[in-house]
């Protein structure tokens, strides 16, 4: 987690998304949601380190979501490799997501 300006903050996936990271994961988001003013809040979410995603972990991806759509902030996904575009787009859950350009 980090700050980066007053209306952005970014929190690092981990290393595997899934069910024993996934609870840790969404509160450590939603915890940044909440420092973020409403309606001007941007969420960013690195994937960097990130190597696997499950269901799990799509599913804390889409309560993340859920909260900064109540609070009209938006969430990035930065560094999302191909394959978990394709994850998304699979589930159609892309269109829940702004996915940063690389």
């Amino acid at each position: 987690m980090s700050m980066t300006d007053t209306n952005e903050r970014v929190v690092m996936a981990p290393e595997v998304l899934g069910l024993d990271s996934r609870g840790v994961f969404r509160d450590s988001a939603v915890d940044l949601l909440g420092q973020l003013p409403e309606k001007d809040g941007t969420l960013l979410i690195d994937f960097v380190g990130t190597r696997r995603i499950d269901s799990a972990g799509l599913g804390a991806l889409m309560l993340v979501q859920r909260k900064a759509a109540e609070r009209q902030q938006r969430v990035v996904l930065r560094h999302l490799r191909d394959e978990f575009r394709f994850l998304l787009v699979l589930t159609k859950l892309d269109d829940l997501f702004e996915i940063e350009a690389k």
